[in-house]
């Protein structure tokens, strides 16, 4: 089973590594990091790379995408090398997925019409506007396409799919290596349990960086 896990300038690390860290422990799975070129790919920090091992023309039919988000997301947006290599492995995979702004790059590139599907809480707007139904649930499936929310629900789309795929059994051992337990220190991590000005705050910016776009 080939994983290809999608790589473009100012990705978010954990939007990859994530998924990453659970699909790769599918038993005999082949994972790749693919891009338009092979080598290294800056993360929207800067500071860290990923290297991309095959490019786009090199890898023809995975059996799982993996495509995440970030601030580069934007750019890829027009990418008709990315859009048109999307459509096209799409055609043969098995699960077409995402987490958090990947998932309008699937809806750009006409996969997720009509689909039930998710994203960054501030980009949910965007996804209507692509023609996808979203929802605010942090994992959606929708017949092969598995959208995550916003960064740290890759993992919990990485562990969903691994127990659709291998077992319940083997995804909670996979769960209890990790130690997947989360404990955060603060109940903020979604937009109904925040704090209503940082909510506001955080959309009020998500709206004046749209319109500085446009």
């Amino acid at each position: 089973m080939q994983i290809a896990i999608v790589l473009y300038d100012r990705f978010t690390a954990l939007d990859a590594v994530g998924p990453y860290e659970l699909l790769s422990r599918i038993p005999e799975a082949d994972t790749i990091f693919v891009a338009e070129q092979p080598g290294p790919v800056r993360t929207d920090t800067g500071s860290l790379a990923l290297v991309a091992d095959r490019g786009f023309d090199e890898v023809r039919r995975p059996d799982i995408v993996v495509v995440p988000g970030g601030p580069g997301q934007t750019e890829q947006m027009t990418n008709p090398r990315l859009l048109d290599w999307l459509r096209r492995v799409d055609s043969t995979s098995t699960w077409t997925t995402s987490v958090c702004t990947g998932s309008l790059l699937l809806a750009a590139a006409g996969l997720l019409h009509g689909r039930g599907a998710t994203s960054h809480w501030l980009a949910l707007d965007e996804l209507t506007e692509l023609g996808a139904q979203p929802t605010s649930d942090r994992v959606v499936i929708d017949g092969k396409y598995v959208t995550a929310a916003g960064v740290s629900s890759g993992i919990d789309m990485g562990l969903t799919l691994l127990g659709r795929i291998a077992g319940h059994e083997h995804a909670m051992a996979i769960q209890l290596l990790t130690e997947y337990d989360p404990q955060p220190p603060y109940d903020a991590g979604s937009p109904a349990k925040a704090p209503a000005q940082m909510v506001e705050n955080l959309r009020a910016g998500a709206r004046f960086a749209r319109a500085s776009r446009s």
